[in-house]
């Protein structure tokens, strides 16, 4: 029934078009809606005029359709939005997700920790305003528009344009015709909720869709003979879809609009309503779908787009865009700092004046400052100079500099486990933050850390932590050959504090280097439930000293995901000399602990990866002290000393003062965030096997295991089937959610 409405209105809008008097060159304004996702139909119908050669004299446009429309007008063609669209990845883009390698080290060790982080101030628990900062956008949005970041009055663009956004002080519209386009496109489409507000010339600014939704009454006051609009805003629902909270609050929302819409298409000429209603505001994972419908629903006004472009007889070319590669940036200044300095915030930029940079390491940049978290807002634009562009940025502070985190953990060494952390920047200094972790479950655990960040300087760093076991099953040679060689598993009881100090700088982007001083308190004992009929006594203390050491490590990361990589590099390299201990024993003397990885990740073919990891590692003196040899077995990311997974093999069943050992996954992403893998390792380890040539032999140890894995705002869960290469093993792996 409903397309044959559109039709009957077609085929008289066509006949009455065509007896009106048109006017020998007819210039024509584009008004598009706000709709999210269901804006990308916008780029269908832009499509359809330009193969017509209708040429579009001026274009307004709410949220999304600011967003196309002013692309559009910085000459963009349809075909080339459609481009921009199908290689664009929405999901990063309408997030706050930063690349892993735009972090800092600090940074990427908290995003692999904490599940969702709050803001706490005044003792009390805030929500956060949006979603997203809307940075990935911005900067996207900037890139697309540098050729005409010279142009502040937005009717000398290539197509006259102008936008809307809502005052979120006084709730009136504000028309932004002038300023930066980038910035005005941002400010039009920061959607309640999912993006923060934009403060433009002190206003704080939100998406025009809140006041006008369809900005089309200045655009009659233009000199235009033709309007066409396009609208993808939502209809009425009818009684028997008004059956959920969530509808009826969208049709409350919805009848001003429609009140207003019923005014606002009679003054169009041509009125285009997109069927996008099986899609929401978010359905960009649907765009191309999306893009259809608008090009679908374009296609019933051939006639009148036709008449349009012979009257105008105009050929619509496409602008050959500069792919901004490299940008070359003669002067940068920063605006609204008061708690950093300016040399802070191009420190972490990673680039200077009269620099030569790409577009990508520039992203990268701002990405390396937003992901400190030390700012709500980082707004910039570009000033054509001297061959290259000025870079002019407004920064906004962040007010929040306390925050409650929180995450869950299951696996099989750690049992159930609950996160919470108080996390606190500026404490004392400008550029310092304090973090403790409290770990409540099977396992209690604690960690502390408190660093003052100096980026490329000599930052500074304090650690504590403690890990304990009540009980867990062990074999002997895992502590010690000789004392009761009868028993091969017992259950021991484990605590460790260890406290460092410790100096760290980044020589490159990706590379540190750390040095430090540490202070280790080892306890370990039989459990009073181990197996009693092998001991003479309830309890025996294999170990309780302390141990003095300093430590060195190079580190260099680009691996792109942490749990589930498809591209980068890893190497880490370190060594530890233990010089003193309390000596519980009496047997202790100085020794030497080299370890090192080397990792490298790619892909084969779409969603299909491999990660190579080789790692390694030996002891220099001191053959006493076991409880810090080289541990292999079960699976984990947080291990503790010098212990790492080892398919095949139970938790620190393999042990020895020097081991070699290489792991290869096959990872297939057969669904977006759901993966199959591969793993096999292989390994030598015992004592002293780099002296007697025994690594280079074959391994003596291998073990498999493949398994699922999911990606999800808590962390992975994984599962996993795993067995020895001698079948001598076999069992179920689970993990879910970060490591901690």
């Amino acid at each position: 029934m409903r397309n044959l409405v559109v039709l009957v209105f077609v085929f008289f809008f066509s006949w009455g078009f065509s007896q009106e008097n048109k006017p020998s060159n007819p210039r024509v304004g584009l008004v598009l809606s706000g709709g999210g996702a269901k804006g990308l139909a916008h780029v269908g119908v832009l499509k359809m005029l330009d193969s017509l050669g209708v040429r579009v004299d001026y274009v307004a446009g709410t949220s999304m359709g600011a967003v196309v429309g002013g692309l559009y007008a910085s000459g963009y063609t349809g075909k080339q939005l459609d481009s921009i669209i199908r290689s664009t990845k929405f999901d990063l883009l309408i997030s706050d997700e930063i690349p892993r390698a735009s972090k800092t080290f600090y940074e990427r060790k908290n995003g692999e920790k904490y599940a969702l982080a709050l803001p706490f101030n005044n003792f009390k628990i805030h929500l956060p305003s949006s979603i997203s900062r809307g940075q990935n956008l911005f900067n996207l949005v900037s890139k697309l528009t540098l050729s005409v970041s010279g142009i502040n009055d937005f009717s000398k663009l290539p197509i006259p344009f102008y936008c809307v956004a809502t005052d979120m002080k006084t709730g009136n519209e504000v028309v932004l015709d002038h300023g930066n386009l980038a910035q005005s496109i941002a400010a039009s489409s920061a959607l309640p909720t999912l993006f923060q507000p934009v403060i433009l010339d002190s206003k704080l600014l939100m998406d025009g869709g809140i006041v006008n939704n369809f900005p089309i009454k200045d655009l009659v006051s233009k000199d235009i003979d033709i309007i066409i609009g396009v609208d993808v805003q939502d209809d009425l629902l009818e009684i028997n879809e008004l059956e959920s909270v969530s509808n009826i609050l969208n049709q409350i929302s919805n009848f001003r609009a429609a009140e207003e819409m019923s005014e606002k298409s009679i003054l169009t000429d041509i009125y285009i309503k997109p069927d996008v209603a099986d899609y929401s505001i978010v359905s960009f994972k649907d765009g191309i779908k999306i893009i259809d419908k608008g090009e679908e629903t374009a296609s019933l006004y051939l006639k009148e787009f036709q008449a349009i472009a012979k009257a105008q007889n105009f050929i619509k070319t496409a602008v050959k865009f500069p792919d901004f590669k490299e940008v070359k940036i003669n002067d940068i200044s920063i605006s609204g700092l008061e708690k950093y300095t300016s040399s802070y915030v191009k420190g972490k930029l990673r680039f200077r004046s009269g620099e030569t940079i790409s577009f990508n390491d520039f992203s990268e940049g701002v990405n390396n400052l937003v992901a400190t978290n030390n700012f709500d807002s980082f707004l910039y634009k570009f000033h054509p100079s001297n061959q290259g562009y000025d870079l002019s940025a407004k920064v906004v502070e962040a007010k929040n500099t306390a925050f409650v985190k929180f995450g869950v953990h299951f696996d099989q060494l750690y049992k159930s486990a609950a996160l919470l952390n108080l996390t606190k920047k500026q404490l004392l200094l400008k550029n310092d933050v304090l973090s403790i972790d409290f770990i409540l479950g099977d396992n209690i655990r604690y960690n502390f850390d408190y660093y003052i960040d100096k980026g490329f300087y000599w930052s500074v760093g304090l650690n504590s932590k403690y890990i304990g076991f009540d009980s867990f099953n062990s074999p002997t040679g895992f502590i010690s050959d000789d004392v009761y060689p009868k028993v091969d598993e017992i259950q021991m009881s484990f605590s460790e504090f260890t406290h460092q100090f410790f100096i760290e700088s980044l020589i490159k982007k990706d590379f540190a280097l750390k040095i430090g001083l540490e202070l280790k308190s080892l306890k370990i004992t039989t459990n009073e439930n181990a197996f009693l009929n092998a001991f003479e006594t309830l309890e025996y203390t294999f170990e309780d000293s302390d141990f003095y050491s300093f430590f060195g490590s190079l580190k260099f990361d680009t691996i792109d995901n942490k749990f589930f990589p498809t591209s980068g590099f890893l190497f880490e390299g370190g060594f530890q000399y233990y010089l003193a201990s309390s000596d519980f024993n009496n047997n202790f003397n100085g020794f030497s602990i080299f370890k090192s990885q080397i990792s490298k990740a790619f892909s084969i073919r779409d969603k299909l990866s491999v990660n190579i990891d080789v790692q390694g590692g030996f002891k220099v003196g001191d053959s006493n002290t076991k409880a810090l040899n080289f541990g292999l077995g079960g699976y984990g990311s947080n291990y503790f000393n010098n212990y790492t997974t080892f398919y095949g093999y139970e938790y620190f069943a393999l042990s020895g003062n020097s081991f070699v050992k290489l792991t290869s996954t096959l990872d297939y992403e057969f669904f977006k965030n759901h993966h199959f893998n591969f793993s096999a390792n292989f390994s030598n380890i015992a004592d002293d096997i780099f002296l007697n040539k025994t690594w280079i032999e074959l391994p003596s140890y291998s073990g498999y295991a493949m398994g699922y894995g999911l990606e999800t705002v808590f962390g992975p869960i994984e599962l996993k089937y795993n067995w020895a290469g001698d079948l001598s093993y076999s069992g179920l792996i689970v993990s879910v959610g970060y490591w901690f």
